[in-house]
């Protein structure tokens, strides 16, 4: 049944975000762990939850727009 809420071809739709943005938590995160900024200067990768959440933010993009 192919309806509004059918969610059989639909999947990639959804999974695809998801995992981008799991992905780029963790690049975001690894970005922040071992570039970083160490004078606090830079607004994301001085901060472990700004750094995580943009690159969560831009995987999904990402993997949405791909």
């Amino acid at each position: 049944m192919h309806g509004l809420f059918s969610l059989e071809g639909n999947v990639s739709v959804i999974v695809r975000p998801i995992i981008g943005a799991i992905v780029g938590g963790l690049l975001g995160y690894g970005m922040y762990r071992f570039i970083g900024c160490s004078s606090g200067a830079c607004p994301i990768t001085s901060n472990p939850w700004m750094s995580t959440i943009f690159g969560m933010i831009l995987g999904a993009l990402l993997a949405k727009a791909i």
